[in-house]
């Protein structure tokens, strides 16, 4: 009898959605994981299983249950100790228990960075009350950025320009951190001239990159991104070098193959470490246009262990959110037909949420031109074509 690969997906948004997709037309089985139903990935998954990523004890239950080859994290919040404990016993985590288990926490991955491997990134200290906070700003100076250790896609984040502003950056940060640990990092604002992500796949095959994307943010929270950046070759070069030094650092015990979203920021010629996700990154998901094999299709052949064959080179592109701006449990999607009919440069990507809620990314439009700027324009103007109609 035929063995076919089983993967758990932890978390199913629509990163998750599109890596099902790609997996399965590979022709693996997936079990995706979240907790509430429906989510965007069960919607094309084999199967489901609903529960906090948290709890540790259900957790352990559904990876028993299922047995999975593969473990796929694709959120931060989950019971990392479990994914050790279970990676002890044999189970392949994606890309490793470390990765997780360092990546959960914007503390542990920076003190890694910093630290360990000596990349350059900004000023910055911990704090877990307001008068560390007050302290740590001392450090850092002004502006500085607060954000939640553990949170996703720019939550609890907060430019401050003066000790006015701190008190109601440290709540903020409180109210939309993920977790039971009420900490935030404070570091230095970087007066970059641009930032990127740096796709990175580890795989069987060694080190491979795609080409820099990238990306305007508001409130913490991606809105556009574009591929290729235009880079010096010497600041690519030096991206890619702590790119290959931070993934490679996050192997531990498993086979630490997988796409990282490596972030950073750049001035001029000098390249400054962010951030790291070890799994496919919002800002990529240009590449399912820009892209021959999207982020997630390679996510899913370094999992697998499939060939992936040299860096994935792009065509000028561009992503363009579509945003709720309220809750609603009763909605539809007007204006589709209006923004695939701009031409053959544009696709959309409506993502299945069940809930909106004010700033919620509900899609996403894509699209291709003779360079990133036309592109730019064009998955924008597609973009304010889809509008959400709420019925509730």
């Amino acid at each position: 009898m035929a063995h076919t690969t089983t993967i758990m997906l932890l978390g199913s948004g629509e990163l998750g959605r599109e890596f099902t997709i790609s997996a399965k037309r590979l022709g693996a089985r997936v079990i995706a994981c979240d907790a509430y139903e429906q989510a965007p990935a069960m919607q094309v998954a084999d199967a489901a299983e609903v529960f906090p990523m948290l709890d540790g004890e259900k957790l352990r239950e559904a990876v028993h249950s299922h047995r999975p080859d593969h473990i796929v994290p694709e959120v931060e919040a989950i019971r990392t100790e479990v994914l050790a404990e279970l990676e002890a016993e044999g189970f392949d985590v994606i890309p490793s228990a470390r990765a997780a288990q360092l990546t959960m926490n914007r503390d542990a991955i920076r003190d890694l960075a910093s630290g360990e491997l000596g990349l350059v990134t900004s000023r910055y200290r911990y704090a877990e009350s307001i008068e560390e906070v007050r302290e740590a700003a001392a450090h850092t100076g002004f502006p500085c950025v607060i954000k939640p250790v553990m949170s996703s896609s720019g939550k609890g984040q907060s430019k401050v320009d003066d000790t006015d502003g701190l008190v109601s950056a440290w709540d903020h940060a409180c109210a939309n951190m993920r977790g039971d640990r009420a900490r935030v990092i404070v570091e230095q604002f970087i007066d970059f001239d641009y930032e990127i992500t740096l796709l990175t796949v580890r795989h069987a095959g060694g080190i491979t990159f795609c080409d820099p994307i990238g990306h305007r943010q508001e409130r913490g929270d991606y809105r556009e991104s574009w591929q290729p950046a235009v880079m010096s070759e010497r600041a690519l070069a030096d991206a890619q070098a702590m790119a290959a030094k931070v993934v490679e650092a996050l192997e531990g015990e498993g086979r630490g193959h997988g796409l990282f979203g490596v972030e950073f920021f750049v001035r001029g010629d000098q390249v400054i470490f962010s951030e790291l996700s070890p799994r496919p990154h919002d800002t990529g998901m240009v590449t399912s246009i820009s892209q021959n094999l999207s982020e997630f299709d390679l996510h899913a052949r370094a999992v697998m262990g499939l060939p992936i064959f040299g860096d994935e080179p792009a065509i000028p592109a561009a992503s363009a959110v579509i945003l709720a701006d309220r809750d609603s449990t009763d909605f539809a999607f007007e204006g589709v037909a209006d923004a695939l009919g701009l031409g053959p440069d544009v696709d959309l990507r409506i993502f299945g949420k069940p809930t909106t809620r004010p700033f919620r990314r509900m899609g996403v439009a894509l699209a291709v031109g003779e360079d990133t700027d036309t592109a730019r324009a064009l998955a924008c103007e597609a973009a304010r074509k889809v509008r959400i109609a709420y019925r509730d």
